[in-house]
């Protein structure tokens, strides 16, 4: 199996012009998350579904209704693509290459240029996870996990640990005493768990040692 690792990086797109193409609930989810960085959004695609509806009428993202034209990209920093259209995905990734913006096509990473890790998503704490394309599925169970993990309370003390900086900064001068404080804010925090395996797996194990 070859796949591409790919080099972990958080791209900062606050302000930035993005492209979503496509109307349904995954275009939705990926202008949501945009919007959440703090993206300027357009959606491109003759319809769209309810949610990227409302976020049309309230101002948050501009739609298109019409199909993708190379002009979209204009002054763009990252395009989305969900549409499942394998000559499409390779015109648009083409035009990526000669108009150096960013671009990634849902379920084909042979013409994209990064990789959309699924995303747990708690306060101020983002953590990315990636299968490298093995297994997507995987990817969305791990997400799904994390945000049981990672509760309200996690972003809670996310916020505190935020303030106590912030007051550190403004009324310690001693470098090295702000930095023990921060340290023993976090002194014994650990995350603990468990990896229980499909049934699937232990029979496939169980058959391969046979």
């Amino acid at each position: 199996m070859s796949l591409k690792a790919g080099f972990p990086i958080s791209l900062d797109v606050h302000e930035r012009l993005c492209v979503v193409i496509g109307g349904d609930d995954e275009a939705a989810s990926r202008a949501i998350s945009l919007l959440d960085a703090g993206a300027k959004v357009i959606v491109v695609n003759p319809t769209i579904n309810d949610v990227l509806r409302k976020l049309t009428a309230s101002g948050k993202v501009i739609h298109r209704g019409r199909h993708f034209r190379a002009t979209d990209t204009q002054g763009v920093c990252v395009v989305c693509n969900v549409l499942r259209e394998e000559d499409f995905s390779r015109s648009l990734f083409d035009l990526a290459q000669t108009e150096g913006f960013l671009v990634w096509s849902i379920d084909q990473p042979q013409v994209s240029n990064f990789m959309m890790p699924a995303v747990v998503s708690r306060g101020h704490v983002r953590i990315a996870i990636s299968t490298s394309g093995a297994s997507p599925a995987l990817a969305s169970r791990l997400r799904q996990n994390g945000e049981e993990l990672f509760d309200e309370e996690f972003g809670q003390f996310v916020d505190w640990l935020g303030q106590l900086r912030e007051d550190l900064k403004k009324n310690e001068p001693s470098e090295s005493k702000r930095r023990e404080r921060l340290l023993d804010a976090v002194d014994g925090f650990h995350v603990t768990g468990k990896v229980i395996y499909p049934q699937a797996w232990v029979t496939y194990q169980e058959s391969a040692s046979s």
